[in-house]
């Protein structure tokens, strides 16, 4: 009996300890809540406003062509693209933002993507088949009869833009039509630029407040040192074509890759396209961005060596063109 007195005992014990345990291990979530939400909320939503991360692709480098001596014959040069992610802003300050971002770009020389299909002074669709014209209209609900200046007109209104010159109206529309084609979030961007210069680059860093979501990233394209020597050989590269991405995505290629069309290029795509890297961009909430760090470097594609003479070929092709020439004006000259 008193053996199962002190059994009880001890279980008592043990359930009191426990209970006091679970107590207090709530007290202290509860307070450790408290002190996140309630004494330091403020703090840490100002420091999570900091850190929305986004993650845009680092292009790898293209394999290079080298002759048997080493000469090379295509490599890559190292271009800055301009791109636009999707964030918290109204209507009124993405289109001042993206007028504000042409502006910069025409200013210093660069050229922007311009696939907005109506020009204008005078207004006309740049379309020459009536059936794409139509299609567009369609698209964004516009009457079929309407003209190249009430489809512009149309188009302001319905994107809500406040700006009266048709010249600052055209270019945010040039952005806005770009958008509604490819597509944008606060992950994935469209591109506005694919090639801008660096007083563009320094302006658009300097003034990062002033573009909400705008991003710049650094892209490999192609070169070829040696002009249009052996470039029936070589062949060359291009965007990917609408079948080539639904047959290529199981691979991991995007829709904005550029990959080979013909020739070696073609032939051995799958040794010279690398492989593409991760980098982590930080913006606040407004779309600034606060930081960039390369979370998964990108891998250069494999350097093919060759077994032709690139200097022997670059004669060999002269000399032939130089023939050719002499026949041609030779036939010219004894037709006459």
């Amino acid at each position: 009996m008193k053996k199962q007195k002190a059994i009880n005992e001890r279980s008592k014990i043990r359930y009191n300890l426990m209970t006091v345990i679970v107590y207090l291990v709530g007290i202290i979530l509860l307070l450790q809540l408290f002190n996140l939400q309630i004494i330091h909320g403020a703090e840490y939503r100002e420091r999570s406003n900091t850190r929305l991360s986004r993650e845009s692709t680092l292009q790898a480098a293209r394999g290079t062509f080298l002759d048997r001596t080493g000469t090379t014959i295509a490599n890559n040069s190292i271009t800055t693209k301009l791109e636009l992610y999707k964030t918290k802003i109204d209507t009124d300050t993405l289109n001042n933002s993206i007028l504000e971002l042409i502006n910069v770009l025409e200013k210093n020389g660069d050229r922007y993507i311009d696939n907005f299909p109506i020009r204008i002074n005078p207004y006309e669709f740049t379309y020459t088949s009536e059936e794409r014209i139509n299609k567009f209209k369609e698209k964004f609900d516009i009457p079929a009869e309407a003209g190249a200046e009430e489809t512009f007109l149309k188009l302001k209104e319905k994107y809500k833009i406040k700006q009266e010159t048709p010249e600052d109206i055209r270019k945010i529309l040039v952005v806005r039509y770009e958008i509604s084609e490819n597509g944008y979030s606060s992950t994935k961007p469209v591109t506005i630029a694919k090639t801008i210069s660096n007083a563009s680059i320094n302006e658009i860093g300097e003034r990062g407040a002033s573009f909400p979501g705008a991003s710049m990233s650094q892209e490999p394209i192609r070169n070829y040192p040696l002009g249009n020597v052996a470039s029936h050989i070589l062949g060359y590269v291009g965007s990917i074509s609408e079948e080539e991405y639904n047959e290529k995505k199981s691979l991991g290629y995007n829709n904005s890759d550029y990959i080979g069309k013909a020739g070696l290029e073609y032939v051995l795509e799958e040794y010279l396209r690398g492989q593409n890297g991760i980098k982590q961009i930080d913006m606040s909430v407004n779309g600034t961005t606060t930081g960039e760090y390369v979370s998964q470097e990108a891998i250069s594609g494999a350097d093919i060596v060759l077994t032709i003479d690139a200097n022997l070929q670059r004669i060999t092709e002269e000399t032939l063109k130089n023939n050719i020439d002499k026949i041609r004006s030779r036939w010219i000259w004894q037709s006459i």
